[in-house]
C-alpha cells in the first residue's frame, strides 16, 4: 500500500485535488481509499435514521452494511487524539490511500499551497513535505529543491504519484 498525504491550510484546495486524483488514479488501474481529518463532532450520519438512533441511545460502535457499502461508527468515551496511523490500520488493502489533513503527520507529503491565500507555506519547516502542489509557482515563499506540481493538472499530479510511488511505500511497522 502508498500513503500520500496531502497538506496545507483550509481552503488551499485540499479536497478539490483529492477528489481529483481519485478518477485519475483509477484510471491507471489502482484501487484508492482516503483518509481524511475531520474537526471534533462532525456527523455522518442522519437524525432519526436506525443507526442514529443506536449510537444516541449509546452503542459504543455501530456499523451497517449493505451490498454496495459498509460504514462503521466509533464514538469514544474521552476525547482523544487518534493518528492518522489508527485510520490506514482500519483500511482493507488497497493501492493508494490518500491522506488529507493531518499536516502534522510523519507521512510523506505533498503541501496544496496558494498563495492567494495569504497563508504561510509548511514547507521550509515540514521535511516529510516531498513536493508542492501549487497554481502560483513563482510566489513560492522560499526556495525549493523539491517538485513543485501544478495544482489544476490532477492528471500530472497522478502520474508524479505513480511514478514515484517507492516514496509512498507504507510499512506499518516503521510508525509503531
Amino acid at each position: 500500500m502508498k500513503v500520500a498525504g496531502f497538506s496545507g491550510f483550509s481552503g488551499s484546495g485540499k479536497t478539490t485535488l483529492v477528489e481529483r486524483l481519485i478518477p485519475a488514479l483509477r484510471a491507471m488501474g489502482l484501487r484508492v481509499s482516503v483518509a481524511k481529518h475531520a474537526h471534533h463532532d462532525f456527523d455522518i450520519d442522519q437524525p432519526g435514521k436506525d443507526t442514529h438512533r443506536h449510537r444516541e441511545a449509546g452503542a459504543f460502535e455501530v456499523i451497517v452494511a449493505s451490498d454496495l457499502r459498509l460504514a462503521l461508527m466509533r464514538e469514544f468515551e474521552q476525547p482523544g487524539r487518534l493518528s492518522v496511523h489508527h485510520l490506514l490500520a482500519e483500511l482493507y488493502d488497497v493501492d493508494w490511500v490518500l491522506v488529507e489533513g493531518f499536516k502534522d503527520s510523519n507521512l510523506p507529503k505533498v503541501e496544496v499551497w496558494r498563495a492567494a491565500s495569504g497563508k504561510p507555506a509548511r514547507y521550509p519547516d515540514d521535511d516529510f513535505v516531498i513536493a508542492i502542489a501549487t497554481d502560483s509557482p513563482g510566489e513560492l515563499p522560499v526556495p525549493t529543491l523539491r517538485p513543485v506540481l501544478d495544482l489544476n493538472d490532477p492528471d500530472s499530479v497522478a502520474h508524479w504519484l505513480a511514478d514515484n510511488g517507492h516514496r509512498f511505500d507504507y510499512d506499518p511497522e516503521m510508525y509503531s
